[in-house]
Parts: C-alpha cells; structure tokens; sequence
C-alpha cells in the first residue's frame, strides 16, 4: 500500500541580493497524485505560500537548471554545500513588476525527499485515472 511521504526542512528565503533567513518548508508527497509534489513555507506558525512542484522537475532541478515559468530550479554550491535554488514568481505588483522569491534548499535534504516517494511510487509506474477525473469535472459542472 503506497503511503503519504512527508518531510520539514529549515530553507533559506533570499531577502533583497544577499540577506537570507530561515523559514520552514513542508513537503509532502501524495501517491493518489503521483506526479506532484507540494511544499507549504512557512514562518512563525504562518504559511508564506504554497506551492505544487512537479517532482520529475525538482529531481531534474537537483542537476540543471529547469524551468521557464513561475517556478524555476537550479543547482547551486555554496562553499561547501551543494543547493537546490528554487524561484517562484508571483502575480504583477502594481509597478508592472511581479512578485518573486527565492529559496534554497539543501539539495542532500531534497535528494533523500524524493528517494522516499520513489519508494511509494517509482518513476514510470505513475498512473492516471481518467475516467474518475473526467467523472469529478462533470459532477462539478
């Protein structure tokens, strides 16, 4: 039986060109939706955001840059620290400008994360049920 995978980790959000400070990220891992993955941030007991990443991506993002759109990853080393930098772009501010943050992850921490939900659903035995999705859209309607 496939089983939900969680995981917390203190990250680095980027303030301003150098300034970081910690925030906690959730991850978690629902085999019902295999190919997501979703990480909550959060901050004295208040969610920052939340976002649903794909997780072929975030693997691929451990090794190269990936990403074109609202969320973009890419491996970084810090000294002695290999990271997952992952920037995510929010809705326009009113200066035309849109929202962003970035944040780094240590990539050992992301690594092991994804080791476990390939344990509860390997890459390429992802399944789909169509019928039962079409069947919820209809009875939203």
């Amino acid at each position: 039986m496939n089983s939900l995978v969680h995981k917390t980790l203190v990250v680095q959000l980027q303030t301003g060109d150098t300034d970081r400070f910690p925030v906690l990220a959730h991850l978690s891992y629902d085999p019902a939706d295999p190919f997501a993955l979703t990480v909550v941030f959060s901050h004295d007991g208040r969610v920052l955001a939340r976002w649903t990443l794909d997780r072929e991506m975030v693997g691929d993002g451990l090794a190269r840059p990936v990403g074109v759109g609202d969320v973009r990853l890419r491996p970084e080393s810090r000294g002695m620290w290999e990271e997952l930098r992952m920037e995510f772009l929010g809705d326009y501010r009113p200066d035309g400008e849109r929202h962003r943050a970035v944040v780094f992850v240590w990539a050992t921490a992301v690594a092991a994360f994804l080791r476990e939900t390939h344990k509860a659903v390997r890459p390429g035995d992802e399944e789909v049920h169509v019928d039962d999705f079409l069947a919820e859209l209809m009875a939203d309607g």
